[in-house]
């Protein structure tokens, strides 16, 4: 029987002269966890309640995304890394394991480049950087986050949620595999940030220019990648390379595509879980998802 966690309380605090947003919540050894380009806190709705009843949580809002406020300028990643790293030690988190889904990810992992004291391990969910540093991904990126597509459906995403057929042209029929099979709470959730984000073209720029290869062989924690067997926005060949250059095992969840943590979250939660009771020693806490692979309900 799963524990329901408690809901997820909302924070503001000014770092750097922005005003961030961010969530905490659950019991337990620290987790981050990082969304990704044009996403926001709300697209963790369906993994983070699995997460809470064994892990304290922290789910920042990246500058210019979801109801936190822009970056004056920002040329690289590293001040979206300073920012999380800020509001760990400002949430007395001086140590803790972080998850980080696309954008997140390759902020997750600059994070453990620049403070190897402030990340005890890494989960990255087809993080972004390799495919998306390319010429022609930089020509898409650019053109999604000038014409911004998720602000024009956000209004509408309750009655999205509830009519599945009007799922298909939301998400564009490549950012989840089936989306008339995920849940209303994950529409609703990755729909949200689109409608509030106030500047998300900068940390898209930070990320066309920002290959992480050059930084892997530094990254001393231990390390798992997940990725969607069906992931077409950053492609399964990117992981393969980043588990090679990381020496990290990578979790290749079946049916899902880029969007993996809504998509399916018991699956991703028990990998995680497990990857972190084994690399963190976390023993003695009750397994409370369903095994990696099993049937959505």
């Amino acid at each position: 029987m799963r524990t329901e966690a408690k809901p997820l309380a909302e924070h503001y605090a000014e770092i750097d002269g922005v005003r961030l947003r961010y969530l905490t919540g659950g019991e337990g050894p620290p987790l981050v966890l990082v969304h990704g380009l044009a996403g926001s806190a709300s697209n963790w709705v369906e993994l983070a309640p699995l997460l809470a009843p064994r892990f304290r949580l922290l789910l920042p809002e990246l500058a210019g995304h979801g109801r936190s406020a822009p970056v004056p300028s920002a040329q690289t990643l590293d001040c979206f890394a300073g920012h999380i790293a800020s509001l760990m030690e400002l949430e007395e988190m001086p140590v803790a394991a972080v998850v980080g889904h696309s954008l997140g990810g390759t902020v997750a992992l600059r994070l453990a480049t620049l403070r190897p004291d402030a990340v005890s391990a890494l989960v990255l969910a087809a993080p972004a950087g390799i495919t998306s540093s390319t010429s022609r991904s930089a020509h898409v990126i650019s053109l999604m986050i000038s014409i911004r597509p998720g602000r024009l459906v956000s209004p509408f995403r309750r009655m999205i949620a509830a009519h599945a057929p009007l799922r298909y042209p939301a998400f564009w029929g490549w950012q989840v595999s089936d989306p008339a099979a995920i849940s209303a709470r994950a529409v609703e959730g990755f729909l949200e940030g689109p409608g509030l984000h106030q500047d998300v073209a900068t940390a898209g720029r930070a990320l066309m220019n920002h290959d992480p290869r050059r930084e892997l062989e530094g990254v001393r924690c231990p390390v798992l990648l997940l990725w969607g067997a069906r992931d077409l926005m950053v492609p399964l060949a990117d992981g393969f390379e980043f588990a090679r250059r990381l020496r990290a095992p990578i979790r290749v969840i079946a049916d899902c595509a880029h969007l993996l943590i809504g998509e399916r979250p018991e699956a991703c939660a028990h990998a995680i879980e497990t990857f972190l009771d084994r690399v963190l020693d976390v023993d003695e806490l009750p397994l409370h998802v369903e095994a990696l692979g099993q049937a959505r309900r």
